[in-house]
C-alpha cells in the first residue's frame, strides 16, 4: 500500500504544477452555493420579521425579547448586549430549534465584559435603549424588525433596515418517509377537486393558498415553505453534499450612513478599500486551497477574518461577524434616506444626499452571532477587536529577521551549501526551511533517512552560527500502519468522520490521508505532545515549524477541501471549516511552547486562519506568482489582514510560481524587507533563486536590503511588543494615522511600519520614478537614506534607481536602530544602538526602546525587560523609564546618536543618573542639517540625557 500511494503522487504534483493559472470551475460562485443563491433571491424590501415588544426580559446587562417571521411563525431569540469598551453584541438564533445550532468557540479570549443596559422609553412599536458615551442609544422598532445605533442625532449604523434578516430554521424533512408521500399525493388529489368545484376566481384561490401557507397549520404546527433546489442535497461536480439538516442558512444586512471606504474581510487579492459587489459577485470567506490564485478577485482564498471596518472623517466602527461556515459578504452603495423610516425619522436627522455604504453577511449555519465596535477613533477600534480575539503574539526576534525557503532543499548537504553561501556573500539570515520533502514519505514528524540521516548534526551545526531551521508539519497524515503518528491518531478515535461514521479519508502529498480532528481538545493536546523532544525524533530547540495545507486541503475533495457532511464530534465540517487552520496552528504552537517547559517563544506559521489566529503566529498570502502584479498586491493584502489583528504577515518573496526575472527579484527583496513577516520562497519546479545566484550587482542589491531590514530590527521588535500588548498594526494603511484626510483612504501602493515610517517600495517593472503622498499638513518628512527633508500633505516625485527604496522618516520621531549588521539577529543581541531622531517643525521628537531576552516569555512572567522613552524637546535629548518594576541587564549601550533637523550646537554634553557628565564628540553637516554625537558610550538600559548648547 504504501508503494502505491508513493506512485499516484507525482500524478499529484503533476496535475497541481501543470496549470498555469486558477481553473475557476473548480470553485464555486454564489450561484453554484445553494444557501448563498437562495438568500441573494431574497431583495430589500418590508421584512417579514417584528419584534414581539411583550417577550422583552431585560437584566443589568442583557434584553432578550422574541421575533416572529410572519411569513411562516417561526419564532427567534433577540439578545442585546452593551459591551465594556463602547462595543455592541448582537444574538439571534431560533427561539427553539429542533436540535443545537453551532456558536463558535475558542475564538473570543473571554466572555465579554458587560456594562449595565437601560431602557429611557418606549411606546406601542419601539423601545430606546441607552448605551451610555456620547448620547449612544440602540433604538428597537418592533414592526417590522430593525436596529438603530444613533449618536445624537446621528445615525451610525442600522441593522435590518433593508429587510435582508433571513434565518433558515432547523427543520424536519417533508419526504423522508412512505406515508408521508401518501398524504401529500391524497392532499394534492383534495386540492384539486375543491379547485374544480370552487365558485372563487383563480386569483381568490391564489391567494388564499399564499395566506394558508403563511399561516400555522390548525395544530399550531409552523407552516414550511416550499423546499427549494440544494436545500437538502447539493451536488457540485462529481461531490454530493447529503446536508442531513436541511437548509440553515442566515443574513442580516447592516447600513452604514455617510460611509463610503470599508476595508477588512480578508484573505483576498484585492484592493485594500473593498469594492461594490452589485452585479457580481460577493466577497466569499472559506478557507480554500486555490492554485494559483487571479489578482482583484473576490474568490476565497486561504483564510477567512469576518471583520469588516468602516471609515470617513468622523468616525471608524468595526462589524464582527463570529461565524465559522461559509459566508458571503455584499457591499453596495445608496443613499442615506432611503432606508430611513418611521420613528427613527423623529429621532434623527438623515440627509436624502447623503452616501452609504450596505452590508449584507450571508453564511451556511451557526447563529447570527455580531460584534458591533463603535470606535470612534481607529486605534479605539482596533483595541475594541483586540479586547475579544485577542492581540498579535509576540514573536521571538529571529522570527522578524530573514527566512530563506524552497520547496525543497534536497538533503544536508544542501542546507549546508546553503548556509555557507549567505556568510560567503556576507548576506545575514536567520531561518532556513525545509518543505515537504524532508520527511520520510511525507510522513511528518520524521526525516527521510537518505537525505536527512542526521537532522540533529545539521541542526548543530546552525546553531553553532546562532541559526535556526522551521521544518514543515502539515495537518493530513498518511495512511500508513507502519506510521507511528497515524496508528495512534487512529487507535484513539481522533480522525475527522465521514457522514457514514468511518474515518475520513482524502488524497494530499502523502497520498491517501487522515484528516486529525482539530476541534477536538483531545486531539490538539495530542498533537502538541508530538512536538516533545523524545516524540519528535531529531528536532531540536533551534527548530520550529510551518503549518502548511490546513484549510484544510484535500485534492480529491469538492473545491480542493474537505466534504462539508464530514463529521466531527456533534458537528458537521460545513459549521466548522473556517476554524479548522485556527485549531491546527494553536495546537502546534502549544506544543513548541510546551516542549521548552513554557519558557520558549514558538514561532508557527500557517496559511489558513480565521479570526483570534493572529495569537499563535504569522500568516503569509500562499501560493502568489513571480509577477510585478502579485508584487504590488502583496501590499494591500498584508494592509488588510493589520487592520483585522493579524500583523504578522508577508508574501513569498520573489513569488512562489514562475520564475522571476533579476529585476523583480531585487524589487520584492525590496518590498519584503519593509513588510513584517520576511521571506524567500519558491517551487519545487523553479530554478534555484538563492540571493546570489543573478550576478554579483544584484547580489549587491539584495544584500543591502537585508541588510536594511536587519539595522531596524529594534524598531520591528519595539512594534511588535506594542501590538502585543494594544493590538495596533505593526504595518498600516496612511488614513489609520491620518483618519481625516480624505486623501489617504485609498491609498494601497504605500504604507506606515508603525507611525514613523513611511514606505513606498518600487513594485512598477523598469521604473525610474515614483510619487510617494506624504501625509500631514504641517508635518515633516525625511528621507531615511540621504537625509533630506520634505513637506507633508503632498505628493512628491521620487526618482528611482535599482538601488532604491524609498523610505520616510516622520519628523517628530525617534528611531533606534542596530548599524553593525552580522550573519543572524541573534549575532547582534549585545550590539550597540544608533538613534536617529527626526525633529518635527517644532524641533521636538520622541520614541520608544524596547530590549529583553529576545526569545522567552520572561517579558511577561518575571518582567524582565527594558522599556524605556526617549525624547527630544528644547535641545535637550533624555532616556527615561517607562518600566520601573521591571528588571533586565544588557550589555547594549548607546553607540551614536544622529539629530536631523536641526541646528549646529556650540558643545554637547551627556549627564549620566550619578550627577557625572561627559563631553561628547559631535559633526554637524551643514547641507542637510544633521547632527551626529559620537559614542556616548551609555548603557541602553541607564538614564541618561543629552544637552545641545
Amino acid at each position: 500500500m504504501a508503494a502505491s500511494c508513493d506512485s499516484l503522487v507525482p500524478l499529484i504534483v503533476l496535475l497541481f504544477v501543470s496549470a498555469q493559472a486558477v481553473d475557476r470551475s473548480n470553485f464555486k460562485t454564489c450561484d453554484q452555493s445553494a444557501f448563498c443563491k437562495r438568500q441573494r433571491e431574497l431583495k430589500p424590501g418590508q421584512s417579514p420579521y417584528r419584534a414581539l415588544l411583550d417577550t422583552l426580559e431585560l437584566s443589568d446587562s442583557r434584553l432578550t425579547l422574541q421575533l416572529m417571521n410572519d411569513n411562516n411563525k417561526v419564532r427567534l431569540l433577540l439578545e442585546l448586549y452593551r459591551l465594556q469598551g463602547n462595543m455592541t453584541r448582537v444574538k439571534i438564533n431560533e427561539l427553539k430549534p429542533i436540535k443545537p445550532r453551532y456558536e463558535v468557540p475558542d475564538v473570543l479570549i473571554s466572555d465579554p465584559i458587560t456594562e449595565a443596559l437601560s431602557v429611557v422609553a418606549q411606546d406601542e412599536n419601539s423601545l430606546v435603549l441607552s448605551l451610555g458615551g456620547k448620547d449612544q442609544r440602540l433604538i428597537v422598532s418592533a414592526q417590522p424588525f430593525r436596529l438603530d445605533i444613533v449618536e445624537g442625532p446621528q445615525v451610525l449604523m442600522s441593522l435590518n433596515s433593508r429587510g435582508l434578516l433571513a434565518f433558515e430554521h432547523l427543520r424536519a424533512r417533508k419526504d423522508t418517509s412512505i406515508s408521508h408521500k401518501i398524504s401529500s399525493t391524497v392532499g394534492s388529489m383534495w386540492d384539486s377537486l375543491k379547485s374544480m368545484f370552487s365558485s372563487k376566481s383563480e386569483s381568490e384561490q391564489a391567494t388564499e393558498q399564499e395566506n394558508e401557507e403563511q399561516q400555522t397549520d390548525e395544530d399550531g404546527q409552523i407552516k414550511e415553505e416550499e423546499d427549494k433546489p440544494g436545500m437538502w442535497e447539493e451536488t457540485f461536480k462529481s461531490h454530493t453534499d447529503s446536508k442531513p439538516n436541511g437548509p440553515s442558512s442566515i443574513s442580516l444586512d447592516f447600513s452604514l450612513p455617510g460611509v463610503e471606504h470599508v476595508y477588512g474581510i480578508p484573505e483576498h487579492a484585492d484592493t485594500l478599500k473593498l469594492k461594490n459587489t452589485d452585479g457580481s459577485d460577493p466577497y466569499r470567506l472559506y478557507n480554500l486551497d486555490v492554485f494559483q490564485y487571479e489578482l482583484h478577485n473576490p474568490m476565497a482564498l486561504y483564510g477567512a477574518v469576518p471583520v469588516l471596518i468602516s471609515h470617513n472623517t468622523e468616525r471608524t466602527m468595526g462589524i464582527f461577524w463570529l461565524n465559522a461556515a461559509e459566508t458571503w459578504v455584499d457591499i453596495s452603495s445608496n443613499t442615506a434616506g432611503k432606508t430611513m423610516f418611521g420613528k427613527i425619522l423623529d429621532l434623527v436627522q438623515v440627509s436624502s444626499e447623503a452616501p452609504q455604504t450596505d452590508i449584507r453577511w450571508i453564511s451556511e449555519s451557526g447563529i447570527i452571532d455580531v460584534f458591533i465596535m463603535l470606535g470612534p477613533q481607529p486605534a479605539d477600534v482596533f483595541t475594541q477587536y483586540a479586547s475579544l480575539t485577542g492581540t498579535q503574539s509576540f514573536p521571538p526576534l529571529s522570527a522578524l529577521a530573514y527566512h530563506q525557503c524552497r520547496w525543497n532543499y534536497n538533503d544536508q548537504e544542501d542546507v549546508k551549501t546553503v548556509d555557507q553561501g549567505f556568510d560567503e556573500h556576507d548576506i545575514p539570515y536567520d531561518f532556513i526551511w525545509l518543505d515537504i520533502e524532508h520527511a520520510d514519505g511525507k510522513r511528518y514528524f520524521t526525516w527521510d533517512p537518505t537525505k536527512f540521516p542526521q537532522p540533529k548534526e545539521m541542526l548543530q551545526g546552525l546553531m553553532d552560527k546562532r541559526r535556526k531551521l522551521v521544518a514543515i508539519v502539515d495537518p493530513h497524515i498518511r495512511v500508513d500502519s507502519g506510521y507511528k503518528i497515524h496508528n495512534e491518531i487512529r487507535s484513539k478515535n481522533f480522525y475527522v468522520k465521514n457522514k457514514d461514521g468511518g474515518d475520513y479519508e482524502g488524497w494530499c502529498w502523502p497520498g491517501n490521508s487522515g484528516y486529525p480532528d482539530f476541534t477536538n481538545p483531545e486531539m490538539r493536546a495530542w498533537w502538541a505532545s508530538m512536538f516533545a523532544f523524545d516524540q519528535y525524533e531529531g528536532s531540536m530547540e533551534n527548530q520550529y515549524v510551518w503549518n502548511d495545507m490546513n484549510e484544510p486541503s484535500v485534492f480529491n475533495g469538492p473545491e480542493v477541501t474537505m466534504h462539508k457532511d464530514a463529521v466531527h464530534g456533534a458537528w458537521e465540517h460545513r459549521d466548522v471549516h473556517n476554524l479548522y487552520g485556527l485549531y491546527v496552528q494553536k495546537a502546534t504552537a502549544d506544543g513548541l511552547i510546551q516542549r521548552s517547559g513554557g519558557v520558549e517563544r514558538p514561532f508557527v506559521l500557517t496559511r489558513a486562519f480565521f479570526a483570534g489566529s493572529q495569537r499563535y503566529g504569522a500568516v503569509w498570502t500562499g501560493d502568489n506568482a513571480a509577477e510585478w502584479g502579485h508584487l504590488k498586491m502583496s501590499i494591500p493584502m498584508c494592509l488588510s489582514l493589520g487592520l483585522v489583528g493579524i500583523s504578522f504577515c508577508g508574501a513569498d518573496v520573489g513569488g512562489f510560481f514562475k520564475h522571476p526575472s533579476a529585476e523583480l527579484l531585487v524589487r520584492w527583496y525590496q518590498a519584503g524587507a519593509y513588510q513584517p513577516f520576511f521571506r524567500a520562497h519558491a517551487h519545487i519546479d523553479t530554478p534555484r533563486r538563492e540571493p546570489w545566484l543573478f550576478g554579483p550587482e544584484n547580489t549587491a542589491l539584495i544584500r543591502e536590503a537585508i541588510r536594511q531590514r536587519y539595522a531596524l530590527l529594534p524598531y520591528w521588535y519595539q512594534l511588535f511588543y506594542n501590538a502585543h500588548h494594544t493590538g495596533q498594526p505593526v504595518m498600516r494603511p496612511l488614513w489609520v494615522e491620518y483618519p481625516d484626510n480624505v486623501a489617504t483612504f485609498s491609498i494601497e501602493d504605500e504604507y506606515l511600519i508603525g507611525k514613523d515610517l513611511l514606505v513606498h517600495p518600487v513594485t512598477d517593472e523598469a521604473a525610474t520614478g515614483v510619487t510617494a503622498y506624504l501625509p500631514g499638513k504641517g508635518e515633516v518628512w525625511y528621507d531615511v537614506h540621504t537625509f533630506q527633508k520634505h513637506d507633508g500633505d503632498q505628493s512628491l516625485y521620487i526618482p528611482v534607481t535599482m538601488s532604491s527604496i524609498p523610505v520616510f522618516q516622520r519628523g517628530g520621531s525617534i528611531i533606534c536602530r542596530k548599524d553593525r549588521v552580522r550573519r543572524s539577529s541573534s549575532c547582534m543581541e549585545n550590539d550597540p544602538y544608533t538613534l536617529y531622531v527626526a525633529l518635527n517643525s517644532q524641533g521636538s521628537a520622541e520614541g520608544e526602546l524596547y530590549i529583553d531576552d529576545f526569545h522567552t516569555f520572561n517579558f511577561e512572567k518575571t518582567k524582565q525587560f527594558v522599556h524605556r522613552h526617549l525624547s527630544f524637546s528644547a535641545s535637550t535629548l533624555s532616556s527615561r523609564n517607562l518600566a520601573p518594576d521591571s528588571q533586565f541587564s544588557t550589555a547594549s549601550w548607546i553607540e551614536k546618536i544622529v539629530i536631523i533637523g536641526g541646528s549646529q550646537p556650540s558643545s554637547a554634553t551627556l549627564k549620566n543618573a550619578d550627577g557625572t557628565e561627559l563631553a561628547l564628540e559631535f559633526e554637524f553637516d551643514s547641507t542637510l542639517a544633521v547632527l551626529t554625537l559620537r559614542k556616548p558610550g551609555v548603557n541602553a538600559v541607564a538614564d541618561w540625557t543629552v544637552v545641545l548648547r
